[in-house]
């Protein structure tokens, strides 16, 4: 007697607002469909994936959503039971708080097991503030490495400040990396004290957000200005020396 194998559903890779500005304007129509329709979905923090899909208004109710939560604390030997209602044959939406999945975030991990199941990961169009501030720069776009958070200890991201500028100039390549919002105010302070007059640097605040700040100059016209207010905005540094 035979018995049919379920096919696997598919991943896909929701990518969300990154923050309180309009969904029409930061997600394709066909993505906010494709979202409507899921009802289980694997996400970094439950309630503001409920706040999101309560905004797009999902075919069914979000209280009756089925959520799984994926984040820097979830245990690697819990990663394989989020992939069960895929290999059941259902697909899961994948939802982080870094704007899109898999990118700075522990999205990765999950879509790597999926790999290995044979199944199949999708990835959905939507705003990703690493992309938008490199857009937006005028650095170098052709080759670019984004780092993640760098050290909390001042003299440590000192230390690696001057590796990164270095880096920059031996590769000509843009260095882009973040820092926890409260701390972004003493990074740039930093990063102005301890790189060269001649490296650029872009500040990138808010992405699509109204209150959106993309500034790009050399360091030494970075000390000539009135330093804007980074404290708690989510912001993204990028430097080319």
């Amino acid at each position: 007697m035979s018995t049919n194998k379920v096919i696997p559903g598919t991943l896909y890779l929701i990518p969300v607002t990154l923050g309180d500005d309009n969904i029409a304007n930061a997600l394709p129509p066909d993505v906010v469909k494709i979202a409507q329709k899921l009802e289980t979905f694997v996400v970094e923090n439950e309630k503001t994936a409920r706040r999101f899909l309560g905004a797009i208004k999902t075919n069914k109710p979000v209280r009756e959503l089925t959520f799984l939560t994926l984040n820097e604390h979830t245990p690697a030997k819990e990663l394989p039971a989020l992939l069960t209602p895929l290999l059941a044959g259902q697909d899961v939406g994948l939802m982080s708080e870094a704007g899109c999945p898999g990118v700075a975030d522990p999205g990765a991990l999950l879509a790597a097991l999926a790999h290995g199941k044979g199944i199949r990961v999708a990835p959905l169009v939507g705003p990703s503030s690493i992309l938008l501030s490199l857009m937006a720069s005028g650095l170098n776009g052709q080759r670019f490495t984004f780092l993640g958070y760098i050290p909390s200890d001042k003299t440590a991201r000192v230390q690696r400040l001057k590796e990164i500028e270095k880096a920059s100039q031996k590769l000509n390549e843009t260095q882009i990396f973040i820092e926890t919002p409260y701390r972004n105010q003493h990074l740039l302070e930093d990063i102005l004290a301890s790189c060269n007059p001649n490296t650029k640097l872009c500040v990138a605040c808010n992405i699509s957000l109204p209150g959106e700040t993309i500034v790009s100059r050399s360091i030494s016209e970075w000390r000539k200005l009135t330093l804007p207010d980074l404290h708690k905005q989510p912001t993204v540094f990028l430097i080319l020396a």
